[in-house]
Formats: structure tokens, C-alpha cells, sequence
């Protein structure tokens, strides 16, 4: 597995185009944080285990509709990476999982250490770029289009993806419709899904009304 790490945390780095004016700025995460992040902690209190993290050892939970599981590297997890523009997560699907289409506010690039999926993205002319990717392979995700992943072998999926943000977001575009108060007939008219569909979906997430 330390390849692929070392492999994936180059990726980080040449994907970033933050130029920060500092060495580095670990979080305090004792602060109130903003749009630039989190207030330095002080530097006479940190030592070398303020930049190491050991959380992408631990497989994300499929215990889900989407047998789907996520372990983030972002600042509130490794706060570390507080202004440095870089971030990276490991994504775990069972047999049959799927990452249902989503967005991030930044670009991603994922790395495939097992397994084989179909991953794509949709750019803003509603061409769709996708393709089967297996072991070793890497894919990027432009800023901001809808992408999904699908595992279509035979055994569990691992895969590391990296981020040009400390913070990149995430909008499943299923949860966003459905596991919050949203009208059904709102949703009804600007889907087109008729009210069962809807309800289904709804009760599904955990949204009403």
C-alpha cells in the first residue's frame, strides 16, 4: 500500500495551484474556522505527529444504500492540510457498490489500487466521458461536473482520490433532492418523477413533506 500512497499524494501536490506565503498553517480546530480556513495553532507547540495521519488505514462504512463507504483526509480530519489547497480520501465500494453522481467544487483525481469500476463525468454540453478502469489506473474529474463510479467486478473495490482543495465539498444530487424538507410537488415538477416515485425516493433518504 505505499505505493499507491506515495503515488496518489504526488498527484496532490501537482494538482494544487495554491502558492501559500508560509511553510505551513496547522489548524487549530479550537477555533471558529471561515472561507480561508482555520487560525494557525502555534508553532512552538507543534511537533512532527501534527503532520503525519494514519486515518486512510481504516475502510469506509458500506453499511448503506449505495454500499458505498468513505475515510477524508480534509482539514477537519488532518488539520495539517489547512491552507495548503490539498486534500485526499479513500473510498471503498462492496460487489455492486456505486458513488452516486455527484459534484465537488474542485477538481479529483482517483487512483484505483483494487478492484474495477466504471467511473464518468458529464461535462456542461451533456457529453459524457466514461470508461471501465481497473487496477493502477487513474482518472481526473473536471471542477464542478457530475461524476459517478461503479463497481462492476467481482470483488470490493479500494480507491485513494485526491482534491485540489483542503475543503472540496461534496452534493450527491440523490440526497440533495430527497433527504430534506423540499416539497414532493416541487420535486415532482422539476424531475418530472410522477408522486409514487417521489415518496419511494423520499422515504428511501429520510426526506418529508
Amino acid at each position: 500500500m505505499i505505493f499507491p500512497i506515495f503515488f496518489i499524494c504526488s498527484l496532490l501536490v501537482s494538482i494544487s495551484s495554491a502558492i501559500i506565503p508560509f511553510d505551513y498553517c496547522v489548524g487549530d480546530l479550537s477555533l471558529p474556522g471561515g472561507p480561508n480556513g482555520y487560525p494557525c495553532k502555534d508553532r512552538t507547540k507543534l511537533n512532527v505527529d501534527d503532520f503525519i495521519y494514519s486515518g486512510l488505514n481504516v475502510p469506509g462504512n458500506t453499511a448503506n444504500t449505495f454500499k458505498f463507504g468513505v475515510s477524508t483526509a480534509f482539514t477537519p480530519q488532518f488539520p495539517a492540510l489547512n491552507g495548503m489547497g490539498i486534500s485526499i480520501a479513500r473510498g471503498d465500494l462492496d460487489v455492486g457498490g456505486v458513488v452516486p453522481i455527484h459534484t465537488h467544487r474542485v477538481a479529483e483525481v482517483i487512483f484505483i489500487v483494487e478492484g474495477t469500476i466504471v467511473a464518468g463525468f458529464i461535462d456542461t454540453n451533456n457529453t459524457v466521458f466514461y470508461k471501465t478502469i481497473k487496477k493502477g489506473d487513474v482518472m481526473i474529474f473536471p471542477p464542478t461536473l457530475l461524476h459517478f463510479q461503479v463497481n462492476v467486478g467481482s470483488t470490493p473495490v479500494i480507491a485513494y482520490v485526491s482534491f485540489a482543495s483542503e475543503n472540496p465539498g461534496n452534493q450527491i444530487v440523490d440526497t440533495s433532492l430527497f433527504s430534506n424538507n423540499l416539497p414532493s410537488n416541487l420535486i415532482e415538477k422539476i424531475t418530472l418523477l410522477d408522486p409514487a416515485q417521489v415518496h419511494k425516493l423520499k422515504k428511501a433518504f429520510g426526506g418529508t413533506s
